[in-house]
């Protein structure tokens, strides 16, 4: 049985991925924040996650301005 993937699946998939690596720049910078680490590593993990939030605000307005994605309809 084949597997279908849509544009809306793919754009969903690229958010979790993002999202996950968000989080995982904000607990390297934590980790370096608590261990007294140099503030140059958690500077480049802050920096990281500020390049991803970017990238996902941009994947969103680009795939929502293709039409791949809709913002919800709330119907009464």
């Amino acid at each position: 049985m084949p597997v279908y993937c849509t544009a809306m699946d793919v754009i969903h998939l690229l958010v979790i991925v993002v999202m996950l690596g968000i989080l995982a720049s904000l607990g390297t910078a934590l980790f370096h924040l608590a261990k007294g680490d140099s503030s140059e590593k958690m500077g480049r993990a802050l920096t990281i996650r500020i390049a991803l939030s970017l990238a996902l605000f941009l994947l969103l307005i680009v795939a929502w301005w293709a039409g791949l994605i809709t913002p919800n309809q709330y119907h009464h």
